[in-house]
């Protein structure tokens, strides 16, 4: 199985649009959403529905901190854009959408594998894996081979040998990379919608079940639109700067 890792996808319609058409000419054949579907872009209504379209195909999906944000009063961590944002997309949304984002778990366990989209040692508390630090700490929470997360909006991998020495490695696009089980594994595919490593082109990942491979995607997508579209509905300007420089 092809299974495709999506994150961070923050109501980015044109970026989504891109990746998805993209796994489907990779031959993927099962998807997996780790958070944050809305938030910062201008489209949370058709990202969400496409969402739940491809739950009903069997995708599997984890809560955000954008997402939970929606359902709390204090929204902790957030930054006042953020907290702007939120209240402009609750009123995008339509209550099956809405009653869709406030049931998804923190968390999800399959087999040798773990999705979540901050990290694995407290996934309602939205703490980043800035480092090596903090990836040993999130894969020693868990008993998973490999765990999927999101979060933050960069490609990394992190990897365990079975002594406990952690490492960081910066991933190729299109390169495959062989998980050995004889380690354990920590990825983040970066941002589909917003990413922030200085390359506005959408980010993704592709995972082999049957051979262990994992490769990393950067999908151009026409950003300019999807910024013109963040100032047509009056949302922050930063957030449509963001999206044209990849920062």
């Amino acid at each position: 199985m092809l299974l495709a890792l999506m994150t961070d996808l923050h109501a980015n319609r044109e970026a989504l649009e891109a990746c998805l058409a993209h796994a489907q000419q990779q031959g993927v054949s099962q998807y997996a959403f780790l958070g944050d579907l809305v938030g910062y872009g201008a489209d949370p209504g058709w990202v969400v529905q496409t969402v739940m379209e491809y739950t009903k195909r069997g995708a599997w999906v984890v809560m955000g901190n954008h997402d939970a944000g929606l359902f709390q009063e204090e929204r902790q961590g957030m930054n006042p854009v953020a907290r702007q944002v939120v209240e402009w997309t609750r009123s995008q949304l339509s209550q099956p959408q809405l009653d869709f984002l406030r049931a998804l778990p923190y968390r999800v366990e399959l087999d040798e594998v773990l999705l979540v989209h901050a990290n694995a040692w407290a996934p309602d508390k939205w703490e980043y894996i800035d480092g090596v630090m903090e990836a040993m700490r999130s894969m020693h929470a868990c008993k998973a081979q490999i765990t999927f997360c999101g979060h933050v909006h960069a490609p990394t991998l992190y990897h365990m040998t079975m002594t406990g020495k952690t490492g960081e490695f910066l991933p190729t696009p299109e390169n495959s990379i062989p998980l050995s089980r004889q380690r354990r594994w920590l990825a983040i595919p970066g941002s589909v919608g917003q990413p922030r490593d200085g390359n506005p082109a959408a980010c993704y990942a592709s995972f082999d079940t049957e051979t262990q491979e994992l490769t990393f995607f950067r999908v151009p997508y026409d950003h300019d639109s999807a910024a013109q579209k963040v100032l047509a509905a009056g949302l922050p300007a930063a957030l449509a700067n963001r999206l044209l420089t990849g920062n």
